[in-house]
């Protein structure tokens, strides 16, 4: 009798012992379950941060730059020698439209058929447009104070010119000195003009 009670005593030892093995297993497993869900949401928590972190960077940077940009532009524009710059390059592209324009006149004159005042005009303000259009696409390649130097420009240039060169064409008495000082006296104007334009907008 003694080891039947002896036998049951280690077999129910085994069997509550086995229990807890089982019990310790399990709550070992969800231990393990339980970290790997809390580190996977801790690493999701990080890289979600990390990525707003770093696209809030990304537009600080962007922003910084612009700013920069525009503080650069504002700084050259304030700069006298910046002005005396562009006065120089305007200067060399205005005078050579003066010895295009009085070459205007020569070729209407002597090209065309001027009774036919509109014809004439027609060709006048489309040869002063041209000169116009490809200052200003040289006039692109300088900025000041952020804006490209043709911002600067008026098309309402071509009308003045184009009043004066077709006074001289149908004058009576053909006067290239007249015409040259009449040419000179115009540009003079849209200097001004284009220098005011610099120093108000």
């Amino acid at each position: 009798m003694v080891g039947i009670n002896e036998a049951t005593e280690v077999a129910r030892g085994i069997s509550e012992q086995g229990f807890l093995v089982m019990t310790a297993a399990f709550f070992l497993v969800l231990s393990a379950m339980m970290m790997v869900a809390c580190f996977k949401w801790f690493k999701s928590i990080i890289t979600k941060s990390m990525e707003d972190y770093g696209e809030s960077l990304k537009e600080l940077i962007e922003k910084t730059n612009d700013q920069n940009t525009m503080l650069s532009d504002i700084s050259e524009g304030l700069r006298p020698e910046t002005q005396l710059r562009i006065k120089n390059i305007s200067n060399v592209y205005f005078d050579l439209a003066v010895e295009r324009v009085c070459r205007i006149i020569k070729k209407v004159r002597d090209e065309n058929h001027i009774a036919d005042k509109e014809k004439t005009s027609g060709k006048i303000h489309t040869l002063l447009t041209n000169q116009y259009e490809d200052r200003d696409s040289r006039f692109d390649y300088f900025t000041y104070r952020g804006k490209r130097l043709s911002c600067y420009t008026n098309p309402e240039w071509i009308e003045w010119v184009a009043e004066v060169v077709t006074s001289e064409v149908y004058s009576g008495n053909v006067n290239n000195g007249r015409a040259y000082t009449n040419v000179v006296s115009v540009y003079d104007r849209i200097k001004l003009d284009f220098y005011h334009r610099l120093n108000n907008e």
